[in-house]
């Protein structure tokens, strides 16, 4: 146990779904997986184990924004030993080639942040999932005829770009295509890289600078559902 997890270790599989929204773990827990179980509930971070196609498999919520995902992602790796780590969350754009429900697979995240050279004295701003497990993703992604869109993401501190974006580019590298904007990826893939562990982040567009279209909440939560399967079938590969 730590002081944000209170499961025991063998209540924590060795794969992990990370959505942000406690309620959105609820969700994925009572929809996708058999069996399930509420293994945490410290904080309100809710996180659910069960089995999903014979695997066992935990949906761990992270709240929102690095530090948040920081703490989870880190005691889920450090402490319980997660091998394989995906993100599922929403993210909003200013490319004006993807849409609203686009779902998109991050090959790296830049940011700003101070947070991996506060936590692990690295200065890099460009972090990096994991090959091996990326290629899985678009393999099943491929398989299920389920369009992907794979690039470079933005992780900020702030939740303004997903809404007043043109600001905020100014601070970019120019030449980076910068896919979409949210607030956790980098912190993950930054642990992955210092803890040695496969991470990914798969992402669905709910906001757009170039599309006056907004999902209620129920037209968000049909829209993560292709996300949510895609995430599941492959992490038990």
């Amino acid at each position: 146990m730590t002081a944000h997890i209170e499961s025991k270790k063998n209540e924590i599989a060795k794969r992990i779904l990370l959505p942000g929204d406690p309620l959105r773990a609820k969700y994925i827990a009572e929809k996708f997986l058999e069996n399930s179980v509420q293994v945490n509930r410290v904080r309100g971070m809710f996180g659910y184990t069960g089995t999903y196609k014979n695997k066992q498999v935990t949906v761990f919520a992270t709240g929102m924004g690095m530090p948040s995902i920081g703490i989870y992602a880190y005691e889920l790796a450090q402490f319980y030993d997660a091998e394989k780590m995906i993100r599922i969350g929403t993210c909003g754009t200013y490319h004006k080639d993807i849409h609203i429900k686009d779902v998109l697979l991050a090959s790296s995240s830049y940011t700003k942040s101070s947070y991996p050279l506060l936590f692990f004295e690295d200065n890099e701003n460009e972090f990096y999932a994991n090959k091996n497990l990326n290629q899985t993703i678009k393999q099943v992604a491929k398989d299920h005829s389920i369009p992907l869109r794979e690039g470079c993401i933005c992780t900020s501190d702030i939740f303004d770009p997903y809404v007043e974006m043109n600001t905020f580019l100014t601070h970019l590298p120019k030449e980076k295509e910068i896919l979409a904007f949210e607030m956790e990826a980098a912190a993950l893939f930054a642990i992955g890289k210092h803890l040695n562990r496969q991470t990914a982040c798969l992402l669905t567009v709910v906001d757009s600078s170039n599309d006056e279209q907004h999902l209620s909440r129920e037209e968000r939560e049909r829209a993560l559902d292709e996300m949510i399967q895609l995430a599941l079938d492959a992490i038990v590969l």
